[in-house]
């Protein structure tokens, strides 16, 4: 009997590992999608690859989220809004799960905030935040402690949507 639990638990465990391989390879190929309310813009989708093909800012912060000082890197929102060409007041955010938040555009500075594509320099599993999430760098001002700052840390980024 006791052999039989061990087998039974050597096969769970290979059955975990190998499901979180598969889920750790989902997230690197999902896009972040790009669109405008504007009915003449198309879409652009943007793979883990080609958001690291761009110019990549990285910061160093603790949050609310994490333990410790992390380091996350990645791509700047205003960059990847100008690369897609769309223009409005604010930019919708929705995650994964349909969690979505409204930021004024007027909140965007040159490098903040970012769209992480790493924290740690490892890339993000959906479990663990990703794969891509919304960051500012908490600790460099008082202005990015607030709660409005909080509420548009959106995680598990999926879409972004300019309205007007």
């Amino acid at each position: 009997m006791a052999r039989f639990q061990r087998s039974r638990m050597v096969l769970l465990t290979l059955v975990l590992l190998l499901g979180c391989q598969g889920s750790a390879q989902a997230d690197a190929s999902m896009t972040l999608q790009v669109t405008s309310s504007d009915s003449g813009s198309g879409t652009l989708e943007l793979s883990l690859e080609e958001l690291d093909a761009m110019d990549q800012v990285t910061f160093r912060t603790t949050t609310l989220w994490t333990d410790g000082v992390v380091t996350f890197s990645g791509v700047p929102l205003a960059d990847i809004l100008a690369k897609a060409g769309v223009q409005g007041t604010a930019v919708e955010m929705r995650a994964l799960n349909d969690y979505q938040v409204e930021m004024p555009l007027s909140v965007l500075e040159e490098s903040v905030p970012l769209v992480a594509t790493r924290m740690n320099g490892e890339q993000m599993s959906v479990r663990d935040k990703g794969p891509y999430w919304i960051v500012f760098p908490y600790d460099k001002s008082e202005k990015y402690q607030t709660e409005t700052t909080y509420s548009y840390s959106i995680w598990q980024l999926a879409r972004l949507r300019v309205i007007d």
